[in-house]
């Protein structure tokens, strides 16, 4: 580039010179005038040959130059080849990246902050019915009017996923998992859970079937059971033990059928449309006196603190068992002159009902677990309390109906605390219907 450049100067030295000797040879300033003017001249020649080089559509060799313009058109060849090879890399790239897209079997679709689509493979053309020519741009909300996914996007909570049907097919059940990105992108993975969720429907039908038809044969147990223990004599005491057994373990039955119901009750229905402002005070004494009577020789010290006016829009039923549920399983689960708290308090995240204790407590593995199904992180204290396993399980699905969440504390050796959170949308803020509690 220097040798170039030194080239360039030495021309234009030669060639002032020459125009100087003639200049000075005819008396007249003319032959500086006509060398100067026909430099510039041939510079914008070679300017005027690069602008159409560059602005052209299609790519061709370089015009041919010498000196600094033939370096200049030499380096920018170099540099578009570059370019090029940058680009098909990239193109490449890309194309592996959407044919590894396509192949998914889950549709996939970006959404701006603005929630128009940007991008969507092929699966979600068979799942959404989505066309590249119509709907690429388009707000997703306007491609599925459904009103749950609308707002879904608007509260941003995606910790779950949302099962929609699918707008193309409404046998196919559809499960949206969102990740966000960027500043307000939107990444959507939708999935087929069709199978999934018609054995899930099974699976609920068998369970709420079978204990049904067990509730009737239970009951029918159960009286007989009850009249020959009240007809048994004293004396025959092996008979009245196994009598008594039998009716220990029948009611343990009847009380697994019972949670079984009701959790299959929770999980078929919908949530109760007409809601009540539930008074808390009276409902949360009576529950202390319960659990009192249910500790019995244990001698616990239960307290509850709530305010005498404290109101919490919900089902009163169901409130009402996911409050006993977990006192029951405090008062179960602690052990004698152990301390039970029941608390109930607002702040501005919403309300929120908490049960302490001061038991064994929970190794934090199980934690995680706790609300599954009949999940027993130690077995043999639910044989000893007569547990059915399904309690926890009830109480998340009854905060989930509530728009709720249940909130597990617990170290070993210190005791548990479990902690039911409700919306803002939950507390008392105008004239509604009150629910009686006693």
């Amino acid at each position: 580039m220097k040798s170039r450049l030194a080239s360039e100067v030495n021309r234009i030295l030669i060639l002032s010179g020459i125009a100087a000797l003639a200049a000075v040879s005819l008396d007249t300033l003319w032959p500086v005038v006509i060398a100067l003017a026909g430099y510039i001249v041939w510079h914008l020649r070679q300017l005027f040959e690069l602008y159409s080089w560059l602005t052209q559509k299609e790519h061709t060799e370089p015009p041919d130059s010498s000196g600094l313009w033939g370096d200049l058109y030499t380096h920018l060849e170099h540099l578009f080849r570059k370019e090029r090879r940058a680009q098909e890399e990239l193109a490449g790239i890309i194309q592996r990246a959407q044919s590894s897209v396509n192949a998914l079997e889950d549709a996939v679709l970006l959404i701006d902050r603005h929630g128009r689509l940007e991008y969507f493979n092929q699966t979600a053309e068979q799942f959404l019915g989505f066309r590249h020519s119509q709907d690429m741009n388009q707000v997703l909300t306007n491609l599925i009017r459904d009103p749950r996914l609308y707002n879904y996007l608007q509260q941003g909570l995606f910790r779950e996923p949302l099962e929609l049907a699918s707008p193309k097919d409404d046998n196919r059940i559809l499960q949206y998992h969102v990740t966000e990105f960027g500043p307000g992108d939107r990444l959507i993975m939708v999935r087929d859970v069709t199978r999934l969720h018609k054995l899930e429907q099974m699976r609920k039908d068998f369970v709420a079937n079978v204990s049904h038809e067990l509730k009737t044969p239970l009951t029918v147990l159960k009286g007989y059971l009850e009249t020959l223990l009240g007809s048994v004599p004293d004396e025959q005491t092996r008979l009245r033990r196994a009598l008594h057994q039998m009716d220990q373990q029948s009611s343990r039955m009847e009380a697994l059928v019972h949670d079984l119901l009701m959790l299959s009750r929770l999980e078929s229905s919908q949530p109760e449309g007409v809601q009540q402002a539930v008074l808390l005070h009276g409902l949360l004494q009576r529950m202390r006196d319960d659990a009192e009577t249910l500790s019995g020789d244990k001698q616990q010290k239960i307290s509850v603190d709530v305010p005498a006016e404290a109101r919490l829009i919900g089902s009163p039923a169901e409130l009402e068992s996911a409050f006993s549920n977990l006192i029951s399983n405090a008062v179960k689960y602690s052990p004698a002159k152990s301390e039970i708290k029941i608390r109930y308090w607002q702040d501005d995240r919403g309300a929120h009902f908490s049960v302490s204790d001061t038991g064994h407590g929970i190794d934090p593995t199980h934690i995680p677990r706790l609300t599954e199904r009949f999940y027993r992180p130690d077995s043999s204290r639910h044989s000893e309390t007569g547990g059915t396993g399904l309690g926890l399980a009830i109480v998340k699905h009854i905060m989930i109906r509530h728009q709720g969440k249940l909130e597990i504390k617990s170290e070993v050796g210190k005791g548990s605390t479990f902690i039911c959170h409700f919306p803002q949308a939950r507390l008392v803020t105008k004239p509604t219907a009150v629910a009686a509690t006693h």
